[in-house]
Protein backbone atom coordinates (compact mmCIF):
# COMPACT_ATOMS: atom_id res chain seq x y z
CA UNK A 1 0.00 0.00 0.00
CA UNK A 2 1.36 3.66 -0.83
CA UNK A 3 1.61 6.00 1.41
CA UNK A 4 -1.02 8.74 1.56
CA UNK A 5 0.42 12.59 0.18
CA UNK A 6 -1.04 15.92 0.92
CA UNK A 7 0.04 19.13 -1.60
CA UNK A 8 0.38 22.61 -0.46
CA UNK A 9 0.14 25.53 -3.08
CA UNK A 10 1.39 28.45 -2.48
CA UNK A 11 0.75 31.35 -5.10
CA UNK A 12 3.04 34.10 -3.82
CA UNK A 13 4.10 37.20 -4.60
CA UNK A 14 7.75 36.45 -6.29
CA UNK A 15 6.46 32.96 -7.49
CA UNK A 16 4.53 29.53 -6.97
CA UNK A 17 6.08 27.08 -4.13
CA UNK A 18 4.77 23.27 -4.35
CA UNK A 19 4.90 21.48 -1.03
CA UNK A 20 4.77 17.20 -0.92
CA UNK A 21 3.82 16.74 2.73
CA UNK A 22 3.55 13.23 4.32
CA UNK A 23 0.92 12.67 7.21
CA UNK A 24 3.25 12.75 9.93
CA UNK A 25 4.60 16.57 9.29
CA UNK A 26 7.80 15.61 6.48
CA UNK A 27 8.78 17.41 3.59
CA UNK A 28 9.17 14.63 0.99
CA UNK A 29 9.18 16.88 -2.32
CA UNK A 30 9.51 21.02 -2.74
CA UNK A 31 9.21 22.98 -5.59
CA UNK A 32 9.31 26.43 -7.17
CA UNK A 33 8.60 28.62 -10.21
CA UNK A 34 9.38 31.90 -10.41
CA UNK A 35 7.22 34.51 -12.40
CA UNK A 36 7.33 38.62 -12.93
CA UNK A 37 6.18 41.34 -11.37
CA UNK A 38 4.97 44.26 -13.26
CA UNK A 39 5.11 48.75 -12.04
CA UNK A 40 3.41 50.05 -15.11
CA UNK A 41 3.37 53.28 -12.98
CA UNK A 42 4.63 54.53 -9.65
CA UNK A 43 3.08 52.83 -6.65
CA UNK A 44 1.04 50.29 -9.06
CA UNK A 45 1.79 46.61 -8.75
CA UNK A 46 0.67 44.19 -11.22
CA UNK A 47 1.03 40.23 -12.66
CA UNK A 48 -0.69 38.42 -15.04
CA UNK A 49 -2.85 35.87 -13.45
CA UNK A 50 -1.88 32.75 -16.43
CA UNK A 51 1.68 33.41 -15.28
CA UNK A 52 0.65 31.88 -11.60
CA UNK A 53 -1.07 29.22 -13.70
CA UNK A 54 1.74 28.48 -15.74
CA UNK A 55 3.95 28.13 -12.55
CA UNK A 56 1.33 26.20 -10.37
CA UNK A 57 1.45 23.61 -13.68
CA UNK A 58 5.26 23.64 -13.18
CA UNK A 59 5.17 23.09 -9.86
CA UNK A 60 2.08 20.57 -9.80
CA UNK A 61 3.81 18.46 -12.56
CA UNK A 62 7.41 18.31 -10.71
CA UNK A 63 5.77 17.34 -7.67
CA UNK A 64 3.51 14.35 -9.43
CA UNK A 65 6.42 13.16 -10.97
CA UNK A 66 8.52 12.86 -7.62
CA UNK A 67 5.71 11.73 -5.80
CA UNK A 68 6.49 8.52 -4.02
CA UNK A 69 2.81 7.54 -2.58
CA UNK A 70 -0.67 8.25 -3.51
CA UNK A 71 -1.70 12.14 -3.94
CA UNK A 72 -5.13 12.48 -1.31
CA UNK A 73 -5.46 16.39 -1.46
CA UNK A 74 -4.52 19.42 -2.53
CA UNK A 75 -4.50 22.59 -0.41
CA UNK A 76 -4.30 26.22 -1.92
CA UNK A 77 -2.81 29.34 -0.65
CA UNK A 78 -1.28 32.26 -1.51
CA UNK A 79 -0.68 36.12 -1.92
CA UNK A 80 -4.02 38.09 -0.72
CA UNK A 81 -5.90 40.77 -1.61
CA UNK A 82 -5.51 41.14 -5.03
CA UNK A 83 -8.28 41.61 -7.73
CA UNK A 84 -8.46 39.15 -10.66
CA UNK A 85 -11.39 40.32 -12.88
CA UNK A 86 -12.65 38.07 -15.39
CA UNK A 87 -15.67 38.66 -17.81
CA UNK A 88 -18.80 36.42 -18.35
CA UNK A 89 -16.86 33.46 -19.82
CA UNK A 90 -14.15 33.64 -16.84
CA UNK A 91 -11.91 34.61 -19.24
CA UNK A 92 -9.16 37.42 -17.27
CA UNK A 93 -10.01 40.92 -18.83
CA UNK A 94 -6.36 43.22 -17.66
CA UNK A 95 -3.50 42.33 -15.54
CA UNK A 96 -4.10 41.52 -11.66
CA UNK A 97 -4.27 44.56 -9.35
CA UNK A 98 -1.71 43.07 -5.96
CA UNK A 99 -2.10 43.34 -2.60
CA UNK A 100 1.15 45.86 -2.37
CA UNK A 101 -0.64 48.27 -5.05
CA UNK A 102 -0.88 51.90 -3.91
CA UNK A 103 -3.39 53.23 -7.00
CA UNK A 104 -6.36 53.57 -4.48
CA UNK A 105 -6.13 55.86 -2.07
CA UNK A 106 -8.94 58.11 -3.10
CA UNK A 107 -11.29 55.25 -3.36
CA UNK A 108 -10.49 54.02 0.05
CA UNK A 109 -11.39 57.40 1.53
CA UNK A 110 -15.02 56.87 -0.68
CA UNK A 111 -15.76 53.64 0.61
CA UNK A 112 -15.01 55.42 4.30
CA UNK A 113 -17.39 58.14 3.44
CA UNK A 114 -20.57 55.74 1.80
CA UNK A 115 -20.46 53.12 4.30
CA UNK A 116 -18.95 55.05 7.18
CA UNK A 117 -15.64 54.19 9.42
CA UNK A 118 -16.87 53.15 12.66
CA UNK A 119 -19.79 50.70 10.65
CA UNK A 120 -16.77 49.04 8.26
CA UNK A 121 -14.53 48.53 11.21
CA UNK A 122 -17.79 46.69 13.25
CA UNK A 123 -18.65 44.56 10.21
CA UNK A 124 -15.36 43.66 8.54
CA UNK A 125 -12.67 44.24 11.39
CA UNK A 126 -10.54 46.34 9.30
CA UNK A 127 -10.51 50.23 7.67
CA UNK A 128 -9.99 50.82 4.12
CA UNK A 129 -6.57 50.35 3.06
CA UNK A 130 -5.17 50.29 -0.33
CA UNK A 131 -4.32 47.15 -0.62
CA UNK A 132 -7.55 45.42 0.15
CA UNK A 133 -9.79 44.23 -2.96
CA UNK A 134 -12.32 46.33 -2.45
CA UNK A 135 -10.91 49.80 -3.34
CA UNK A 136 -9.72 48.14 -6.91
CA UNK A 137 -13.50 47.43 -8.08
CA UNK A 138 -14.01 50.87 -7.58
CA UNK A 139 -11.04 52.28 -9.23
CA UNK A 140 -11.75 50.30 -12.20
CA UNK A 141 -15.31 51.31 -11.96
CA UNK A 142 -14.12 54.95 -12.49
CA UNK A 143 -11.03 54.51 -14.82
CA UNK A 144 -11.39 51.65 -16.68
CA UNK A 145 -15.47 51.70 -17.32
CA UNK A 146 -14.93 49.87 -20.54
CA UNK A 147 -13.32 47.23 -18.50
CA UNK A 148 -15.89 47.24 -15.69
CA UNK A 149 -18.53 46.51 -18.27
CA UNK A 150 -16.95 43.33 -18.82
CA UNK A 151 -16.65 42.05 -15.46
CA UNK A 152 -18.29 38.74 -14.75
CA UNK A 153 -16.54 37.60 -11.56
CA UNK A 154 -13.80 38.85 -9.47
CA UNK A 155 -11.96 36.54 -7.72
CA UNK A 156 -8.70 36.50 -5.15
CA UNK A 157 -4.97 35.21 -6.84
CA UNK A 158 -5.30 31.28 -5.09
CA UNK A 159 -8.35 31.41 -6.09
CA UNK A 160 -7.91 31.95 -10.04
CA UNK A 161 -5.35 28.65 -9.84
CA UNK A 162 -8.35 27.11 -8.23
CA UNK A 163 -10.19 28.03 -10.71
CA UNK A 164 -7.98 26.42 -13.52
CA UNK A 165 -7.31 23.39 -11.10
CA UNK A 166 -11.17 22.61 -10.84
CA UNK A 167 -13.48 25.29 -13.35
CA UNK A 168 -15.39 26.18 -9.47
CA UNK A 169 -15.30 29.60 -8.44
CA UNK A 170 -15.02 29.37 -4.55
CA UNK A 171 -12.78 31.44 -1.69
CA UNK A 172 -12.12 30.69 1.74
CA UNK A 173 -13.00 32.46 4.50
CA UNK A 174 -9.48 33.76 5.83
CA UNK A 175 -8.90 35.38 2.68
CA UNK A 176 -11.76 36.40 1.60
CA UNK A 177 -11.55 38.68 5.24
CA UNK A 178 -9.18 40.96 3.19
CA UNK A 179 -11.06 42.15 0.35
CA UNK A 180 -13.16 44.36 2.54
CA UNK A 181 -16.61 42.59 1.67
CA UNK A 182 -16.57 39.39 4.36
CA UNK A 183 -18.87 40.44 7.33
CA UNK A 184 -16.51 38.80 9.97
CA UNK A 185 -19.45 37.74 12.22
CA UNK A 186 -21.57 35.92 9.79
CA UNK A 187 -18.70 34.89 7.91
CA UNK A 188 -19.75 35.59 4.63
CA UNK A 189 -20.45 38.66 2.06
CA UNK A 190 -21.84 41.32 3.73
CA UNK A 191 -24.95 41.97 1.71
CA UNK A 192 -25.06 45.84 3.73
CA UNK A 193 -21.67 46.69 2.37
CA UNK A 194 -22.29 45.38 -1.09
CA UNK A 195 -25.35 47.19 -1.79
CA UNK A 196 -23.65 50.41 -0.54
CA UNK A 197 -20.97 50.22 -3.01
CA UNK A 198 -23.04 48.89 -5.46
CA UNK A 199 -21.23 46.03 -6.33
CA UNK A 200 -23.18 42.53 -7.68
CA UNK A 201 -23.02 39.84 -5.10
CA UNK A 202 -23.06 37.08 -8.07
CA UNK A 203 -19.75 38.40 -8.83
CA UNK A 204 -18.14 36.82 -5.62
CA UNK A 205 -17.21 33.23 -5.36
CA UNK A 206 -19.15 30.99 -3.04
CA UNK A 207 -17.18 31.01 0.37
CA UNK A 208 -15.99 28.03 2.46
CA UNK A 209 -14.00 27.24 5.78
CA UNK A 210 -10.58 26.71 4.73
CA UNK A 211 -10.48 22.61 4.78
CA UNK A 212 -13.50 22.53 2.94
CA UNK A 213 -13.12 20.55 -0.45
CA UNK A 214 -14.36 22.88 -3.34
CA UNK A 215 -13.76 20.94 -5.87
CA UNK A 216 -11.73 18.36 -7.82
CA UNK A 217 -8.93 17.91 -10.32
CA UNK A 218 -10.75 18.14 -13.92
CA UNK A 219 -9.56 16.04 -17.35
CA UNK A 220 -7.85 18.97 -18.49
CA UNK A 221 -5.81 20.20 -15.76
CA UNK A 222 -4.63 16.56 -14.93
CA UNK A 223 -3.59 16.36 -18.61
CA UNK A 224 -1.43 19.51 -17.52
CA UNK A 225 -0.31 19.08 -14.37
CA UNK A 226 -0.39 15.52 -13.91
CA UNK A 227 -2.16 15.27 -11.15
CA UNK A 228 -5.10 12.77 -11.14
CA UNK A 229 -8.66 13.96 -12.34
CA UNK A 230 -10.96 13.82 -9.23
CA UNK A 231 -8.63 14.81 -6.89
CA UNK A 232 -10.20 16.67 -3.83
CA UNK A 233 -9.16 20.50 -3.81
CA UNK A 234 -10.11 22.02 -0.56
CA UNK A 235 -10.55 26.10 0.02
CA UNK A 236 -7.30 26.76 1.89
CA UNK A 237 -6.35 30.27 2.97
CA UNK A 238 -4.67 33.57 2.44
CA UNK A 239 -1.23 33.15 3.28
CA UNK A 240 -0.62 34.41 6.76
CA UNK A 241 -3.59 32.37 8.21
CA UNK A 242 -2.04 29.05 6.15
CA UNK A 243 1.63 29.75 7.86
CA UNK A 244 -0.24 29.99 11.59
CA UNK A 245 -2.06 26.76 10.63
CA UNK A 246 1.53 25.06 9.77
CA UNK A 247 3.34 27.06 12.91
CA UNK A 248 0.77 25.31 15.19
CA UNK A 249 -1.10 28.80 15.92
CA UNK A 250 -4.70 27.01 15.83
CA UNK A 251 -5.91 27.53 19.57
CA UNK A 252 -6.58 30.38 22.50
CA UNK A 253 -2.96 32.13 23.73
CA UNK A 254 -0.65 31.03 20.63
CA UNK A 255 0.97 33.54 18.26
CA UNK A 256 3.58 34.21 15.83
CA UNK A 257 6.04 36.69 15.02
CA UNK A 258 7.45 36.65 10.93
CA UNK A 259 10.90 38.45 9.75
CA UNK A 260 10.49 37.84 6.09
CA UNK A 261 10.37 40.34 3.68
CA UNK A 262 7.53 42.13 5.71
CA UNK A 263 6.86 41.62 9.29
CA UNK A 264 4.04 39.76 11.25
CA UNK A 265 2.50 39.28 14.89
CA UNK A 266 -0.33 37.03 14.69
CA UNK A 267 -2.33 36.06 17.41
CA UNK A 268 -5.04 33.03 17.26
CA UNK A 269 -8.83 34.98 18.63
CA UNK A 270 -11.83 32.39 19.48
CA UNK A 271 -14.20 34.92 18.41
CA UNK A 272 -14.09 38.29 16.81
CA UNK A 273 -12.73 41.50 18.38
CA UNK A 274 -11.96 44.01 15.42
CA UNK A 275 -9.68 46.81 16.86
CA UNK A 276 -12.12 50.04 17.16
CA UNK A 277 -9.19 52.17 16.38
CA UNK A 278 -8.66 50.15 12.87
CA UNK A 279 -4.83 49.95 13.84
CA UNK A 280 -4.91 46.07 14.02
CA UNK A 281 -6.26 43.64 11.07
CA UNK A 282 -9.22 41.22 12.45
CA UNK A 283 -9.59 38.45 9.98
CA UNK A 284 -11.39 35.21 10.24
CA UNK A 285 -8.89 32.12 10.78
CA UNK A 286 -8.31 29.33 9.05
CA UNK A 287 -9.36 27.20 12.24
CA UNK A 288 -13.23 26.41 11.52
CA UNK A 289 -15.21 29.22 13.38
CA UNK A 290 -12.11 30.87 14.70
CA UNK A 291 -10.69 34.52 14.04
CA UNK A 292 -6.87 36.27 14.66
CA UNK A 293 -5.65 39.40 15.04
CA UNK A 294 -2.80 40.61 12.91
CA UNK A 295 0.01 43.28 13.17
CA UNK A 296 1.52 43.92 9.94
CA UNK A 297 4.90 46.06 9.01
CA UNK A 298 5.66 46.41 4.95
CA UNK A 299 9.59 46.69 5.59
CA UNK A 300 11.21 43.94 8.21
CA UNK A 301 13.36 41.63 6.62
CA UNK A 302 13.59 44.20 3.29
CA UNK A 303 15.24 46.77 5.57
CA UNK A 304 18.19 44.52 6.02
CA UNK A 305 18.18 44.30 2.35
CA UNK A 306 17.72 47.32 1.38
CA UNK A 307 21.15 48.19 3.84
CA UNK A 308 22.98 45.30 1.68
CA UNK A 309 22.36 46.48 -1.76
CA UNK A 310 22.98 50.09 -0.61
CA UNK A 311 25.82 50.12 1.99
CA UNK A 312 27.09 46.24 1.81
CA UNK A 313 28.57 45.62 -1.39
CA UNK A 314 31.88 43.86 0.40
CA UNK A 315 29.53 41.89 1.91
CA UNK A 316 27.72 41.04 -1.28
CA UNK A 317 31.26 40.28 -2.99
CA UNK A 318 32.29 37.79 0.36
CA UNK A 319 29.33 36.33 0.42
CA UNK A 320 29.15 35.15 -3.31
CA UNK A 321 33.05 34.67 -3.14
CA UNK A 322 32.90 32.23 0.16
CA UNK A 323 29.31 30.80 0.32
CA UNK A 324 28.49 32.54 3.61
CA UNK A 325 25.34 34.79 4.44
CA UNK A 326 25.63 38.76 3.78
CA UNK A 327 23.21 38.82 6.81
CA UNK A 328 24.67 37.05 8.63
CA UNK A 329 27.70 38.76 8.35
CA UNK A 330 25.74 42.47 9.14
CA UNK A 331 24.29 40.36 12.54
CA UNK A 332 27.35 39.94 13.63
CA UNK A 333 28.81 43.23 13.02
CA UNK A 334 25.80 44.68 14.96
CA UNK A 335 27.01 42.41 18.19
CA UNK A 336 29.82 45.31 18.08
CA UNK A 337 27.26 48.11 18.93
CA UNK A 338 25.73 48.38 22.49
CA UNK A 339 21.86 47.86 22.93
CA UNK A 340 20.16 51.03 21.94
CA UNK A 341 22.92 51.77 19.32
CA UNK A 342 24.40 54.74 21.68
CA UNK A 343 21.38 56.45 21.03
CA UNK A 344 20.54 56.03 17.35
CA UNK A 345 16.88 55.21 16.03
CA UNK A 346 16.20 53.53 12.78
CA UNK A 347 12.11 53.99 11.50
CA UNK A 348 11.58 50.99 9.13
CA UNK A 349 8.74 53.30 7.26
CA UNK A 350 10.77 52.28 3.15
CA UNK A 351 7.20 51.95 1.71
CA UNK A 352 5.25 53.44 3.90
CA UNK A 353 3.77 51.37 6.67
CA UNK A 354 0.57 49.34 7.83
CA UNK A 355 0.29 48.61 11.17
CA UNK A 356 -0.48 50.75 13.38
CA UNK A 357 0.24 53.76 11.32
CA UNK A 358 -1.55 52.45 8.59
CA UNK A 359 0.31 55.38 6.61
CA UNK A 360 1.70 54.65 2.91
CA UNK A 361 3.47 58.39 2.85
CA UNK A 362 5.76 57.05 5.86
CA UNK A 363 8.99 57.10 5.13
CA UNK A 364 12.43 55.54 7.09
CA UNK A 365 14.63 57.61 8.59
CA UNK A 366 17.86 56.98 10.99
CA UNK A 367 18.04 59.51 13.77
CA UNK A 368 20.06 60.61 16.17
CA UNK A 369 23.36 60.36 14.23
CA UNK A 370 26.60 61.57 15.06
CA UNK A 371 30.09 61.52 14.76
CA UNK A 372 30.34 58.94 16.83
CA UNK A 373 28.23 56.51 15.20
CA UNK A 374 29.83 53.49 13.33
CA UNK A 375 28.19 51.10 10.78
CA UNK A 376 27.64 48.86 13.61
CA UNK A 377 25.42 50.90 14.80
CA UNK A 378 23.28 52.03 11.89
CA UNK A 379 22.89 47.91 11.68
CA UNK A 380 22.22 47.70 15.07
CA UNK A 381 19.62 50.51 15.37
CA UNK A 382 17.84 48.79 12.30
CA UNK A 383 17.56 45.32 14.08
CA UNK A 384 16.17 47.10 17.37
CA UNK A 385 13.72 49.38 14.67
CA UNK A 386 12.10 46.32 13.33
CA UNK A 387 11.59 44.97 16.74
CA UNK A 388 10.51 48.21 18.34
CA UNK A 389 8.03 48.06 15.04
CA UNK A 390 6.87 44.67 15.37
CA UNK A 391 6.40 46.10 19.34
CA UNK A 392 4.21 48.60 18.23
CA UNK A 393 1.95 46.52 16.90
CA UNK A 394 2.02 44.06 19.58
CA UNK A 395 1.07 46.12 22.50
CA UNK A 396 -2.18 46.86 20.67
CA UNK A 397 -3.12 43.34 20.14
CA UNK A 398 -2.50 42.84 23.56
CA UNK A 399 -4.66 45.94 24.65
CA UNK A 400 -7.81 44.12 23.22
CA UNK A 401 -7.31 40.90 25.37
CA UNK A 402 -5.09 38.13 23.90
CA UNK A 403 -1.25 38.11 25.66
CA UNK A 404 -0.02 35.06 24.46
CA UNK A 405 2.97 33.65 26.97
CA UNK A 406 4.95 32.81 23.80
CA UNK A 407 5.48 33.40 19.90
CA UNK A 408 6.41 31.17 17.54
CA UNK A 409 9.46 32.76 15.25
CA UNK A 410 9.40 32.28 11.70
CA UNK A 411 10.68 33.54 8.55
CA UNK A 412 14.39 33.94 7.34
CA UNK A 413 15.01 36.76 9.29
CA UNK A 414 14.37 34.65 12.46
CA UNK A 415 17.55 32.11 11.66
CA UNK A 416 19.80 34.82 13.51
CA UNK A 417 20.15 34.52 16.87
CA UNK A 418 21.10 38.07 17.57
CA UNK A 419 18.19 39.34 15.65
CA UNK A 420 15.66 36.95 17.77
CA UNK A 421 16.95 37.67 21.11
CA UNK A 422 16.58 41.45 20.34
CA UNK A 423 12.69 40.48 19.15
CA UNK A 424 11.84 38.49 22.19
CA UNK A 425 13.60 41.22 24.68
CA UNK A 426 11.83 44.28 23.01
CA UNK A 427 8.18 42.03 22.73
CA UNK A 428 9.08 40.33 26.33
CA UNK A 429 8.09 36.75 24.91
CA UNK A 430 9.97 33.96 24.77
CA UNK A 431 10.33 33.01 21.03
CA UNK A 432 10.25 29.23 19.81
CA UNK A 433 11.18 28.25 16.24
CA UNK A 434 9.94 25.30 14.43
CA UNK A 435 11.52 22.25 13.40
CA UNK A 436 10.14 22.22 10.32
CA UNK A 437 9.38 25.92 9.01
CA UNK A 438 8.15 25.62 5.23
CA UNK A 439 5.64 28.81 5.44
CA UNK A 440 2.18 28.74 4.28
CA UNK A 441 2.43 25.97 1.60
CA UNK A 442 3.33 23.73 4.80
CA UNK A 443 -0.53 24.75 6.36
CA UNK A 444 -2.23 24.59 3.34
CA UNK A 445 -1.34 20.96 2.93
CA UNK A 446 -2.36 20.21 6.48
CA UNK A 447 -5.77 22.23 5.43
CA UNK A 448 -5.93 19.46 2.24
CA UNK A 449 -4.85 16.60 5.38
CA UNK A 450 -8.45 17.77 6.85
CA UNK A 451 -10.32 18.20 3.72
CA UNK A 452 -9.50 14.32 2.70
CA UNK A 453 -10.69 13.34 6.16
CA UNK A 454 -7.06 12.19 7.08
CA UNK A 455 -6.98 14.21 10.01
CA UNK A 456 -10.09 14.33 12.17
CA UNK A 457 -9.82 18.42 12.22
CA UNK A 458 -6.94 20.98 12.17
CA UNK A 459 -5.92 19.90 15.93
CA UNK A 460 -5.56 16.66 14.99
CA UNK A 461 -3.78 17.52 11.96
CA UNK A 462 -1.19 20.16 13.72
CA UNK A 463 -0.72 17.42 16.79
CA UNK A 464 0.38 15.18 14.01
CA UNK A 465 2.61 17.23 11.91
CA UNK A 466 3.88 20.35 13.68
CA UNK A 467 6.92 20.13 15.59
CA UNK A 468 8.43 22.38 17.58
CA UNK A 469 12.66 23.10 17.75
CA UNK A 470 14.47 22.12 21.17
CA UNK A 471 15.90 25.95 21.43
CA UNK A 472 13.77 28.51 22.94
CA UNK A 473 14.88 32.68 22.79
CA UNK A 474 14.16 33.89 26.23
CA UNK A 475 14.04 37.62 26.41
CA UNK A 476 17.14 38.97 28.06
CA UNK A 477 16.65 40.49 31.44
CA UNK A 478 19.72 43.44 30.88
CA UNK A 479 18.09 43.84 27.10
CA UNK A 480 14.87 44.20 28.48
CA UNK A 481 15.82 47.07 30.93
CA UNK A 482 17.12 48.75 28.25
CA UNK A 483 14.47 48.40 25.86
CA UNK A 484 12.16 49.29 28.18
CA UNK A 485 13.41 52.55 28.46
CA UNK A 486 13.82 53.76 24.79
CA UNK A 487 10.74 51.79 23.59
CA UNK A 488 8.43 55.07 24.73
CA UNK A 489 11.64 57.25 22.80
CA UNK A 490 11.02 55.59 19.47
CA UNK A 491 6.94 54.87 20.08
CA UNK A 492 7.24 59.01 19.95
CA UNK A 493 9.40 59.30 16.67
CA UNK A 494 6.26 58.55 13.90
CA UNK A 495 3.84 61.07 15.29
CA UNK A 496 6.52 63.66 15.64
CA UNK A 497 7.51 63.47 12.65
CA UNK A 498 4.06 63.54 10.70
CA UNK A 499 3.25 66.48 12.60
CA UNK A 500 6.08 68.21 10.83
CA UNK A 501 4.58 67.48 8.08
CA UNK A 502 7.80 65.36 6.74
CA UNK A 503 5.71 62.62 5.39
CA UNK A 504 3.18 64.10 2.96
Amino acid sequence: MTAELLIGLDIGTTGAKGLLVSLDGRIVGRSFAEYPLYTPRPGWCEQMPDDWWGAAVKVLRELAINASGEIAAIGLTGQMHGAVFLDGKLEVIRPAILWNDARTGRECAEIEHIVGKEYLRKITGNPALAGFQAPKILWLRKHEPENYKRVGAVVLPKDYVRLKLTGDLATDVSDASGTLLLDLAKRDWSNEILTALDIPREWLPQTYESPEVTGKISKEAERLTGIPCGTPVVAGAGDNAASAVGAGVVKDGTGLVSLGSSGVVFVHLDEPRPDPAGAIHCFCHAVPGKYHLMGVILSAGASLRWFRDVLGSEEKEVGSRTGLDPYELFTREAEFAPPGADGLFFLPYLSGERTPHMDPAARGAWIGLSLAHRRPHLVRALLEGVAFALKDAFVRIQRLGPDPRELRAVGGGMRSSLWRTVIASVLEVPLRRLAVEEGAAYGAALLAGVGAKLYNDVYEAVDKAVKLHAECTLPDPRLVQIYQKIYPLYARLYPSLKATGVFT
